[in-house]
């Protein structure tokens, strides 16, 4: 039950600050899925090292 909270407050976190703050929620997925990108290329340079 207490997951179940703790993932609907998230959500609706989540929803909250793209509604009021776009331009930062835009900033912050801009980063995260360049840190994605960064890790892909990394593993990507080490398996092809091996």
């Amino acid at each position: 039950m207490l997951k179940k909270v703790i993932t609907w407050a998230i959500v609706i976190f989540i929803v909250y600050y793209l509604a009021t703050d776009p331009n930062g929620a835009a900033g912050f997925l801009k980063s995260a899925l360049h840190g994605l990108q960064d890790a892909g290329n990394s593993m990507s340079k080490f398996v092809n090292k091996l």
